[in-house]
């Protein structure tokens, strides 16, 4: 039913920040970019992104690349990434996901002084 396509949904925070198509060469069902397949462009739906999204939270991801199919009964997670990798979807959506993700974790860290430090360290918002 997906036809050697899949979505991947780049999910950071509670936030799809950029989505690719991904389609599998020809006589490939496999979509995935290291068997051969391509990254395109593609604008997803309001429903496969809050889809993307709750999959992500499910798990307690803040960073997480979900895999969608496009069913003939609507959207299906295919499968959930807790490291995913930037291959292709940088180009394909013309987003710089690895800028965003290190700005989300920036702005999950507080600087605090302890006493007798030199210097503030950041340690994580509680």
């Amino acid at each position: 039913e997906a036809d050697g396509e899949d979505l991947r949904c780049f999910v950071i925070g509670h936030k799809v920040v950029a989505a690719m198509m991904r389609r599998a060469k020809i006589g490939d069902f496999r979509a995935n970019l290291h068997q051969g397949g391509d990254a395109l462009s593609v604008d997803i739906s309001p429903e496969e992104a809050q889809i993307a999204v709750k999959a992500a939270r499910a798990l307690g991801l803040q960073v997480a690349g979900v895999d969608i199919l496009r069913s003939k009964t609507g959207p299906k997670v295919l499968e959930v990434n807790s490291s995913p990798g930037l291959q292709g979807i940088e180009k394909a959506s013309g987003v710089k996901v690895a800028d965003l993700i290190i700005g989300h974790i920036e702005g999950r860290m507080r600087p605090i002084q302890r006493l007798g430090a030199k210097s503030p360290r950041l340690l994580r918002r509680e």
